[in-house]
């Protein structure tokens, strides 16, 4: 099992992971099934020269090692101390498909790049296997910042609270004399005027 999240809102990015570490194994004829091997996994990491988080889900055990130890030679082997959020995410993913080429790993990446003066917030979401870049926090059609929340890992439960259908009785009742419901309006979350505080909450 994993779980991240990264929500990004005007006074800051706010990331946060599980830390149960799951190993798969087979035995004989038996299906294969998970193992829980700690509940003390790193998958949250943050490099201090840029300033930028990274969050791993997936397949978090990699080349028998778990990731924290693929992250460690990252930063000692391929991490340019000078280098920006964009040139961190690209050094990051060739070193990731190069070293671990069919890991099914995923990973959010975060920071700040200073662009005409203004410290602009990166968002990326990065797959190894499938050699995906894709960056969470822009309007594709226009290109403008936006805001919000991207989590990854089994999301399900989260899926369901922030996209849930609620019901309630209307007080009425249909022609067998049985209460009828109604839906209730599903009110967006203010994620432009969230502070940084509440971002942290949530993703608690």
């Amino acid at each position: 099992m994993s779980f991240v999240i990264t929500t990004y809102v005007p006074e800051g990015i706010v990331m946060a992971a599980d830390s149960r570490q799951i190993a798969r194994g087979k035995s004989g004829d038996m299906p294969e099934v998970e193992i829980v091997v700690s509940d003390n996994c790193d998958k949250l990491f943050f490099l201090e020269n840029q300033g930028v988080g990274i969050s791993a889900f997936g397949d978090t055990i990699l080349d028998g090692k778990p990731v924290s130890h693929a992250i460690r030679l990252f930063e000692e082997e391929a991490n340019n101390q000078g280098d920006g959020i964009m040139d961190v995410v690209s050094n990051f993913m060739r070193f990731m498909s190069s070293r671990y080429p069919k890991a099914n790993t995923s990973f959010h990446v975060a920071g700040y790049a200073l662009e005409n003066g203004v410290s602009v917030p990166h968002v990326y979401h990065c797959q190894v296997s499938h050699n995906i870049i894709q960056r969470l926090n822009t309007n594709e059609r226009t290109g403008d910042i936006t805001y919000g929340t991207s989590w990854g890992g089994q999301g399900d439960i989260m899926s369901r609270l922030l996209q849930s259908r609620a019901l309630i009785p209307s007080g009425q009742a249909d022609k067998e004399g049985k209460p009828t419901m109604t839906e209730l309006p599903n009110y967006a979350i203010g994620w432009d005027v969230m502070p940084l505080i509440d971002a942290i909450d949530f993703c608690e």
